[in-house]
């Protein structure tokens, strides 16, 4: 159990969709996973562990803003050995060809946030893994 995550050792599965909104994470979890069971309430910060095609996956609200994001993304790596996060959740765009619906999957992303100052020199774009994202796309 860590400070913002209730669940015991072994609930959470090694891959781990991410919506911030933690109703967001119990329609997915209640739509697309068999067996979804709750592992975590603390502050309203809904996750369910389900199958999905027979695979063990977790779904965890994450909150609003990187600060909240970083919360639950180290606390389930350090804590619960999660090895792949997939952020899931809404965006905009100005390009004319992606229309409502459409499903973008990101290879790399980067902010204006102060919050990578804090943890790495300069600035810092991420970029998934290249196994994880062909394998997503």
């Amino acid at each position: 159990m860590s400070l913002h995550i209730e669940a015991k050792p072994g609930e959470i599965a090694e891959t781990v969709l991410l919506p911030g909104d933690p109703l967001r994470a119990k329609w997915i979890a209640e739509t697309f996973l068999e067996n979804a069971r709750c592992y975590n309430e603390v502050r309203g910060m809904l996750g369910y562990t389900g199958l999905y095609n027979g695979k063990s996956v977790s779904v965890q609200g994450s909150g609003m803003g990187i600060p909240s994001a970083m919360i639950y993304y180290t606390e389930l790596i350090r804590d619960y050995g999660v090895k792949n996060l997939i952020r899931v959740g809404t965006a905009g765009s100005y390009q004319p060809d992606i229309q409502l619906h459409d499903i973008v999957i990101a290879m790399s992303a980067s902010t204006t946030s102060a919050i990578n100052r804090h943890r790495l020199p300069g600035t810092y774009a991420p970029t998934a893994n290249s196994t994880l994202f062909l394998n997503a796309v």
